[in-house]
């Protein structure tokens, strides 16, 4: 009897650990600027001093990235800017002029404050796991903002497989330069030297998630929160001009203090809605595989940036 209850006891202790292991990640089916709101909320991390809102503001073209009128509630609540820093790949948001032609045609400068990081300069960030980036080059404005909303449009990417708040933070952050030495794990900062080193595959999801973790460490914990909206969902990113149609209807809201729960979450659902006549999954799930893109996930986990372990609660 005595032995039975000390395994209970044991069983018991190992269940209650493991639950403390979990994050919380909340959830909502409603996409509204005032579910926006309530997410952001329930996460208990109150914004304070400047705050910097991470979206992709989209390219010229496109029409899935997060609209400003969806967003405003949020981003004035907080006072928060609008940043983002300028792309790698040529299109609308490489160059300065044309990047902030963008964000005009998109209506983001006319409604708040908006700060193309990297205009005027870079710096490099610290980042914790070096296998094959040895720092990370982001906006220097980025030392502006004491605390950031990691909003991020969750949705397909053709080198990444699919992009959430990890992606958001990783090469979201990176100046132009800085999206060059994570797309060639490392190799060369240089454009457009650096798309001559996009491969192992692996070298590069490992590589974002990497810095990725810079920014969070730069943050500091308590500094920095994390969305995904899960709307408009196509297998190609904001960065494509032209995306393909959505083939998923609208899911929802996920939140989290944990990027990896966060994106996690986020690609749960996406593996567990069913196809039907409104619901196509099988395109995205197999970018997300041919791209083997849960990767990134896996190694921020293995690197201590946060948990796959996660408790859904429901707004």
């Amino acid at each position: 009897m005595k032995k039975l209850l000390i395994s209970l006891l044991i069983l018991f202790a190992s269940l209650s650990a493991n639950a403390q292991k979990q994050a919380k990640v909340y959830f909502t089916s409603e996409i509204t600027p005032e579910s926006l709101v309530r997410i952001y909320d329930a996460l208990g991390v109150p914004a304070h001093g400047h705050v910097g809102v991470k979206i992709s503001t989209g390219e010229l073209g496109g029409n899935n990235y997060l609209k400003p009128p969806f967003i405003r509630n949020l981003v004035e609540k907080v006072n928060g800017t609008i940043i983002e820093c300028c792309t790698a790949y040529g299109g609308s948001r490489q160059d300065v002029n044309k990047h902030w032609e963008t964000i005009h045609e998109h209506g983001f400068d006319s409604i708040f404050a908006v700060d193309i990081m990297d205009e005027y300069g870079e710096m490099r960030i610290p980042v914790k796991d070096q296998k094959w980036i040895k720092y990370d080059i982001v906006g220097d404005h980025l030392a502006n903002y004491d605390y950031c909303i990691n909003l991020a449009h969750f949705k397909g990417h053709v080198m990444g497989g699919f992009g959430g708040v990890l992606k958001n933070q990783s090469i979201g952050f990176a100046s132009s330069a800085g999206k060059g030495y994570i797309h060639s794990h490392g190799i060369t900062s240089k454009l457009p030297d650096a798309w001559q080193h996009t491969q192992p595959q692996d070298a590069f999801l490992e590589s974002m998630a990497a810095a990725a973790q810079a920014v969070a460490n730069y943050f500091g914990e308590g500094n920095i929160v994390y969305i995904n909206v899960l709307n408009n969902i196509s297998i190609d990113c904001d960065c494509d001009a032209h995306p393909h149609a959505p083939e998923i209807e609208d899911i929802g809201i996920v939140a989290s203090t944990d990027p990896i729960a966060c994106d996690q979450a986020a690609y749960d659902l996406i593996y567990n809605i069913k196809a039907d006549e409104k619901n196509n999954p099988e395109p995205l799930k197999q970018r997300i595989e041919k791209q083997h893109g849960y990767h990134i996930i896996e190694w921020g986990e293995k690197i201590g940036m946060g948990t796959s372990k996660y408790k859904i609660i429901k707004l």
